[in-house]
């Protein structure tokens, strides 16, 4: 596809062109001229967009798209639309899935579901057999057929020997293991933070201690194997401190946190609404300050957001029987803007691609075309009709945020609202 973005100010500290507004060629799916005024004598189709603003392609580590077994829930068709417009050139599918995807052919599967879309879909192989935690699944092979990392999808790996083999075992051929941070018995059957505002509601509390718990074991264990370990979705304030002092050790170690981890608190539970029941659960002010200090010096090396899309049957209930999650890919930069600066945020939504083995593209000529497409300014209230997934549990729904996304430009496709 052949197509001219028309001043374009690129937000890539590592193309030539930063913080410059140019015209970009774009020829078979790849830079072909990047420059002031560019001409068109082949008449290819012209982008012109207010306040256009162009970076690398976003890559969310953690999306949820429920096919196959809970299509209801959302496709991976539509799943993958809705990234797209939603500014993500690659995204990482959980195993969260009926079957789980934990052998080869059921992660050949879902590529065959995605291919030919504009976003890339990278698939997660649950780390056990059906990711009930009992004995590993058939990790080389998955990876073979292209699972990019290793995880059951929030469920804690309880037995610590088993985390210790599959980082032994893992470590034979480079993959990534991902260990969800809580510990179940700790945790208990709480389904909010364990603090005064859910004593005052009367609702059961997951305490932070369940999750720095969990992290601290895996530490140990990753320092005893010297494996290679991702941990998903932090959310206090102790964890920070446990993995920043991992990271002085050099202990090969990464994490993420949830977008709605770092703008929202418990206190926003007072009315009972199911679409803030989130695992890990929205914590304290002290707890999210800690993350935004941690995202910000490196510590937590990417952001996240969780889109985890859940069918009204599951979340218009009771809230003690309401499924956890939320959809974020639709308010993911928007959120993140209105917190950080835009090359922070661009920054952030990048930078879990090397971690994840997923090549880069810099803004250079001869390079190809993997670009998000958006707008950093201008606020507005995040609502139903911005939503674009079959689900609709919105998190961020009657928020105010900042900026918009257009699209993108990637696997030689134009895809923009």
């Amino acid at each position: 596809m052949n197509v001219l973005l028309k001043s374009a100010s690129i937000v890539d500290p590592k193309s030539d062109f930063h913080n410059e507004t140019v015209d970009i060629l774009i020829e078979k799916g790849r830079i072909s001229a990047i420059g002031k005024s560019l001409e068109n004598p082949k008449k290819h189709k012209e982008i012109a967009l207010e306040n256009l603003h162009v970076s690398q392609g976003w890559f969310d580590s953690s999306v949820n798209f429920g096919e196959p077994g809970y299509e209801e829930r959302e496709t991976i068709a539509n799943g993958l639309e809705t990234a797209a417009l939603s500014g993500f050139t690659a995204v990482a599918l959980n195993p969260n899935t009926n079957p789980v995807i934990d052998t080869s052919s059921h992660v050949a599967f879902v590529k065959s579901k995605a291919a030919n879309h504009a976003t890339t879909l990278y698939p997660i192989g649950a780390l056990t057999k059906a990711s009930e935690g009992k004995d590993l699944a058939e990790l080389f092979d998955m990876k073979n057929a292209g699972a990019i990392a290793f995880y059951d999808y929030q469920k804690p790996i309880a037995n610590p020997n088993l985390m210790k083999l599959a980082l032994q075992y893992a470590g034979n051929f480079e993959a990534l293991v991902l260990s969800f941070p809580q510990e179940s018995q700790i945790s208990g059957l709480g389904v909010m933070n364990e603090n005064t505002m859910s004593t005052s509601l009367g609702l059961k509390g997951n305490p932070s201690l369940a999750e720095s718990l969990q992290i601290a074991r895996d530490l140990f264990i990753l320092e005893y194997t010297e494996g290679k370990l991702h941990i998903p979705t932090i959310s206090t304030a102790q964890s920070v401190a446990l993995i920043r002092e991992a990271k002085q050790k050099k202990q090969n170690v990464t994490c993420s946190v949830a977008i709605h981890n770092l703008l929202l608190t418990d206190a926003e539970l007072h009315e009972f609404e199911t679409k803030y029941k989130v695992l890990p659960p929205l914590r304290t002010q002290t707890d999210l300050d800690a993350l935004l200090e941690a995202l910000k010096d490196g510590t937590i090396d990417m952001v996240t957001s969780d889109h985890n899309p859940i069918d009204i049957e599951h979340k218009k209930i009771e809230f003690d029987f309401a499924k956890y999650g939320s959809i974020g890919l639709e308010s993911a930069f928007a959120a993140l803007n209105s917190i950080l600066t835009t090359k922070k945020t661009v920054e952030v939504l990048t930078k879990g691609k090397s971690r994840f083995g997923i090549e880069e593209q810099p803004i250079a000529v001869g390079n190809r075309a993997d670009l998000s497409l958006f707008n950093p300014k201008g606020n507005f209230v995040f609502a139903s009709n911005h939503i674009l997934s079959r689900s609709k549990n919105a998190i961020f729904e009657g928020k105010e945020l900042k900026g918009s996304v257009y699209g993108i430009f990637a696997n030689n496709q134009l895809k923009i609202k």
